[in-house]
């Protein structure tokens, strides 16, 4: 193998895997195609490093390509190394991590690659739901080749050399790389919603290594724990003040405070990633309304309502939760639907895919109502009728229709600003509170938000051997 091979693609196994733990599979494949003088030129492992090692004493199976063969284009017996281990994959219960560094199919294969790389397709569709798999992208990722990460489960990103697309920028009708870079990581993460991470190749490795450590191996893993070292009853004191900023209110409440969020960058109202709770994987789905820098500046800020792109990132999260067994805590804080042209072509097909994500879910299901959760949009959110195991709510929670305000103003049309202020007061009291919800049994307890760790560790732990059957049927269809 070539010494840029070394430095590049097993460079990057060695960056991710735990010191000396891989070993190859498939080192003395070549292309065996001999057209257009294929024979006469070198093709080391035919531009694909495959094998497996441990990443904390775990089993995985990773593939990386070498761009210094043949720029790394995908040939027959490429892509067959990579079907074969997934095929290792599947029977071991093992995840699987592909570093993809690819210039596409290679044209001198023609329908042999073509026919290998559908393979490819073919078992990443198998091993959904059943192994997880992460894609790593470090330089080109282009054309079919772009369908194998939004096939994965997770996308991280090199920030500068990363390239994602179907069509190139400049073959855009209209457009040019310099105009709009479609291929760039920035786009892909903030538009598309297709890259989970973007950093450096090497804070890549390391989160990718954070994130298997938080994964089951497989969909009947049941071993994803670790020792908790944090204090089970600790008091979060600052939690009131992170209703806005949801994602720092999941750090808080968090073993040893640590959150891994997934696509961070796309749909910025809708939180979504995992933290740990009593040493268990927990995936979060919280609304957020504000972003903060570490400086504790406000970055940014938007209303509390659910958003069509918001509604696609949560569903799709938590169908991989239910998908692997790990529990679902929702944090909700809505008062309604984003009110634009552009969303609203796709609002209700997005929120009927969360709505049916949830309730469709038979993981433990916690949700707490932190601000608040208003009409139809909270039904998007979990509530108690469309699937929450158990439904928390902080003192000030507001639950109901509306806006008391709002719902005095429609039903008293034409009354003075007195009498408006005052049935709003009434309506909030009887109907929009958090304790007229727990009075019809909408919430299961009110409670303070400095002790929600405690309460929902207990509520998961309460529900540990939940289970729960669904009508028989091939698979829905939203």
């Amino acid at each position: 193998m070539s010494s840029t091979a070394q430095s590049l693609a097993s460079k990057r196994i060695d960056s991710l895997l735990d010191a000396n733990s891989f070993v190859e599979i498939g080192g003395y494949v070549t292309a065996r195609n001999t057209d257009f003088n294929l024979s006469e030129k070198e093709t080391p492992a035919d531009g694909v490093i495959t094998g497996y090692g441990v990443i904390d004493g775990s089993l995985v199976y990773v593939y990386s390509q070498d761009a210094s063969v043949l720029n790394g284009s995908i040939g027959e017996m490429h892509a067959k190394k990579i079907a074969n281990l997934y095929d290792l994959a599947m029977k071991t219960g093992a995840p699987v991590i592909g570093l993809i560094d690819c210039a596409g199919l290679r044209l001198q294969e023609a329908t042999d690659a073509l026919n290998a790389f559908g393979e490819i397709y073919t078992k990443q569709v198998m091993a959904s739901g059943v192994i997880p798999q992460i894609t790593g992208i470090f330089g080109t990722c282009g054309g079919g080749l772009a369908v194998v990460p939004a096939l994965t489960d997770f996308t991280f990103m090199e920030a500068k050399k990363g390239r994602l697309f179907v069509n190139a920028p400049n073959a855009l009708e209209g457009n040019e790389i310099s105009k709009c870079d479609t291929s760039s990581a920035a786009y892909q993460s903030e538009n598309a919603g297709l890259v989970d991470v973007v950093a450096s190749e090497e804070e890549i490795f390391a989160q990718m290594r954070e994130l298997v450590s938080m994964l089951p191996s497989n969909y009947e893993d049941n071993s994803a724990y670790v020792d908790c070292t944090d204090d089970l009853n600790r008091v979060c004191p600052d939690l009131a003040n992170c209703v806005g900023d949801t994602s720092i209110a999941l750090s808080q409440i968090a073993d040893n405070n640590e959150f891994f969020e997934v696509k961070a960058a796309y749909a910025k109202d809708m939180v979504t990633g995992f933290i740990r709770l009593n040493g268990a994987t927990i995936g979060c789905v919280a609304n957020r309304s504000e972003i903060y820098n570490e400086e504790g500046e406000k970055t940014e800020s938007f209303d509390n309502v659910l958003s069509a792109r918001g509604c696609k990132k949560a569903a799709e999260f938590v169908k991989f939760c239910d998908a692997f067994e790990i529990p679902v805590l929702t944090l909700t804080n809505v008062k309604g639907f984003k009110a634009t042209k552009c969303s609203e072509a796709n609002m209700a097909r997005n929120a009927a895919e969360l709505t049916n994500a949830f309730i469709s879910a038979t993981v433990p299901k916690v949700n707490i109502v932190i601000g608040e959760a208003f009409g139809s949009a909270y039904l998007t959110m979990n509530s108690k009728s469309t699937g929450a195991d158990m439904v928390f709510a902080w003192p000030n929670a507001q639950i109901g229709m509306m806006d008391a305000k709002l719902a005095a103003k429609i039903m008293y049309a034409g009354s003075d600003a007195a009498t408006i202020n005052e049935k709003a007061a009434e309506y909030a009291m009887l109907q929009a509170s958090a304790l007229s919800a727990a009075k019809r049994g909408y919430v299961d307890t009110i409670i303070e938000a400095e002790d929600t760790r405690k309460y929902v560790i207990g509520a998961f732990e309460m529900l540990f051997t939940k289970r729960e059957d669904r009508p028989s049927k091939k698979h829905g269809t939203v």
